[in-house]
């Protein structure tokens, strides 16, 4: 089993910050999710990254770096894995770094190259999570400038949210493989907004809870939507972020119909609703949130809990058609995939 430690005390931020410096994987909480982190740098550390999760070498990972000192204390770490820094996309970090936003820009050659997929461009984000930040200053201080750190699950599969879920998808590493740090809950729940910094303007590829809006008025410029040429990015492969049991949308008028002819044979069915409509007895049910936030905090975690019940299908009411939803409605679409 990986050996879990409260995040809490200051010995276990140290110890992990030491397990990333030789080459170790560790389980670290974020705002978003929990990430399988390793030092971006060194890449067998980072091949075993890849193959703990079961994801393929060209998939990019997310180079997660230390706030520092100052109000662009991050700057030393993005200059040391970018060769350029477009002005839009250094009033994004201005706006939004520390936070929940990830961008892609031009790679310096020699840096990160298993971490960014081989590819010239390299994903970079500064999480704002207080326990991610105290393992990302302690590990700089063991010259680890930045932590690859996907999310902590089996490639494909629902996203942690807990460290429970971490050693749940990775019980059979033992604890000299992956410790992980339990910093609780992780308070946004679903992964970063990425944009493409690589071209003249930004583009967008993986909504989340920093919304469009919020980019264009922070750049000064619209976001393009993804094309052809946009960089592989994380999380944007069309099925993604899904539970055993197959997930569906639906609206509530095609919840309530489905219920009503299905009757007493739904007991294979779970679900996930705003709206209220009688359902068979036992159906193991949770009700959605109004607000797309909270929505998010809980996502992942509700995929896991229905799923865990043993049913078939998990039918969700399809989110309101609103900009603030677009990173629950974006993660409920690839789950459903």
């Amino acid at each position: 089993m990986p050996l879990l430690l409260k995040a809490a005390d200051p010995a276990a931020i140290t110890t992990a910050a030491q397990r990333l410096a030789a080459g170790s994987l560790v389980g670290m909480p974020t705002e978003t999710v929990y990430g399988l982190a390793a030092d971006a740098d060194n890449a067998t550390a980072v091949h075993r990254i890849f193959e703990a999760k079961g994801r393929p070498a060209d998939h990019p990972l997310i180079v997660h770096l230390a706030a520092g000192d100052g109000a662009q204390g991050w700057r030393a770490g993005v200059d040391h894995y970018a060769r350029d820094v477009p002005p839009f996309a250094a009033a994004l970090m201005q706006a939004f770094w520390p936070g929940p936003l990830t961008l892609i820009l031009p790679r310096r050659d020699g840096v990160a190259a298993v971490a960014a997929g081989g590819q010239d461009s390299v994903g970079l984000r500064c999480p704002s999570h207080p326990v991610a930040q105290a393992l990302l200053s302690a590990a700089a201080a063991q010259g680890v400038t930045g932590v690859a750190a996907p999310s902590a699950n089996r490639f494909g599969r629902v996203s942690p949210t807990t460290a429970a879920h971490v050693a749940e998808e990775f019980s059979a590493l033992a604890d000299e493989d992956l410790l992980i740090l339990d910093g609780g809950a992780c308070p946004v729940g679903i992964e970063s907004t990425i944009v493409d910094c690589t071209r003249a303007h930004p583009v967008l590829l993986r909504p989340g809870m920093v919304t469009v809006a919020q980019l264009e008025a922070a750049c000064g410029q619209p976001l393009r939507e993804r094309d052809e040429a946009a960089p592989r990015a994380s999380g944007t492969l069309e099925s993604h972020y899904a539970p055993r049991a197959k997930v569906r949308l639906m609206d509530a008028k095609q919840l309530r119909a489905a219920f009503q002819v299905l009757g007493s044979d739904a007991k294979h069915i779970a679900v996930y609703a705003r709206s209220t409509f009688e359902t068979a007895r036992g159906v193991p049910r949770r009700r959605m949130p109004d607000d797309a936030a909270a929505a998010a905090q809980e996502l992942f975690a509700v995929l896991r809990e229905l799923d865990a019940t043993g049913v078939n299908l998990i039918w969700v009411e399809t989110p309101p058609e609103d900009q603030a939803w677009d990173g629950v409605r974006d993660r409920l679409q690839r789950a459903a995939a």
